[in-house]
């Protein structure tokens, strides 16, 4: 799949944290430390909403229970070994734009 705009940059100031569809899929999109940052929507947990929780620095945390997860990585902050899926993010003339890889249906 190709890069697909989901915002502006003047739209999405830094340490804010929303849900973005990207074509089929709906994804947390981070801005801090001075990037933008798309990773799954649903926590690992009990399936949380991601974006509607809070970002401090690149630290989200589900608002649901509680579980925070680095936006960088995707790696849960207190058990390294649970990770969410991240997706490339780039900027274009002031454009974010995401890429969630197709799922080839078997």
């Amino acid at each position: 799949m190709e890069f697909v705009p989901v915002a502006r940059v003047e739209d999405f100031p830094p340490g804010t944290v929303r849900s973005v569809r990207v074509g089929e899929e709906e994804v947390a999109l981070a801005h801090c430390d001075g990037g933008f940052y798309a990773v799954q929507q649903a926590c690992v947990h009990l399936q949380g909403p991601l974006g509607e929780g809070h970002l401090e620095g690149c630290l989200i945390t589900c608002p649901w229970h509680g579980w925070q997860y680095d936006v960088r990585t995707g790696q849960n902050d207190f058990d390294l070994a649970i990770q969410l899926q991240t997706y490339d993010v780039q900027v274009d003339d002031g454009e974010i734009r995401v890429r969630v890889p197709r799922v080839e249906a078997s």
